[in-house]
């Protein structure tokens, strides 16, 4: 758009005195260099630069809408570092910031470009997976968690993250797609923390995916075919 806007006036400045046509290009460049400044503070969040979770609600809320019309894929993820209330009292609120900016910079590398990731608040951050199953969720969120372990900043901190997956599914709404992965991150954090936990249609489950195969399912938590854990999931599913 920059390049487009700089030919169009540049057409129409050639005919003015140099210093005049100098004077109002540099006008445009501000501009442009402003509405950029703008459009940074009204999406990324400021600590992280990852997408604010603002600007997260409106991706989402249009990938979703595309995924019921469409009939397409979609998968959510929420990761929230273990005990981080316990790092910030060991190394203090300056490192403990340090932690939370490289986990942001593993995040958005480890993504793919049509990912959307955000900070979702304090230490918690939420990622959108458009066109995805679950199983294709597994293996990019379990990649994630592997190149957390291997930083050697966060190694030396000891700290680890706990996740919780899901994908849509036909009848769902924002909400409810949303509950349901923050549900899964409950499950992951009670059962032991430092592991993702998966919430699918049919089973609920720990896992963990290296190079495209399921290599250590640490345990199926449960099967979805009681009625008590029916009843439990009834609100998160439909």
């Amino acid at each position: 758009m920059k390049r487009e806007l700089k030919k169009e006036v540049r057409e129409k400045l050639d005919v003015l005195d140099p210093k005049f046509r100098k004077q109002i290009e540099d006008i445009f460049e501000n501009v442009n260099v402003s509405v950029s400044m703008l459009y940074d503070a009204a999406t990324t969040d400021k600590k992280t630069n990852v997408y604010n979770y603002n600007f997260f609600q409106t991706i989402y809320k249009m990938e979703f809408d595309k995924a019921k019309r469409r009939l397409q894929q979609l998968s959510l993820f929420i990761l929230d570092i273990d005990f981080f209330k316990k790092i910030n009292d060991v190394y203090g609120h300056i490192q403990a910031d340090e932690m939370l900016v490289q986990l942001a910079r593993i995040l958005k590398n480890a993504v793919r470009k049509s990912d959307v990731v955000a900070r979702f608040g304090g230490e918690e951050f939420i990622i959108l997976f458009p066109e995805t199953g679950i199983e294709k969720a597994k293996e990019i969120t379990s990649r994630i968690r592997e190149a957390i372990k291997k930083d050697k900043f966060l190694r030396e901190h000891n700290l680890t993250v706990s996740g919780g997956l899901t994908e849509y599914y036909h009848g769902d709404t924002p909400d409810k797609m949303l509950k349901r992965a923050d549900k899964a991150l409950y499950d992951a954090k009670e059962t032991g923390r430092d592991k993702l936990v998966a919430i699918g249609l049919h089973k609920k489950e720990s896992f963990y995916v290296k190079d495209g195969k399921e290599k250590h399912k640490i345990k199926e938590i449960k099967r979805i075919e009681d009625k008590k854990m029916l009843k439990e999931l009834k609100d998160i599913f439909y």
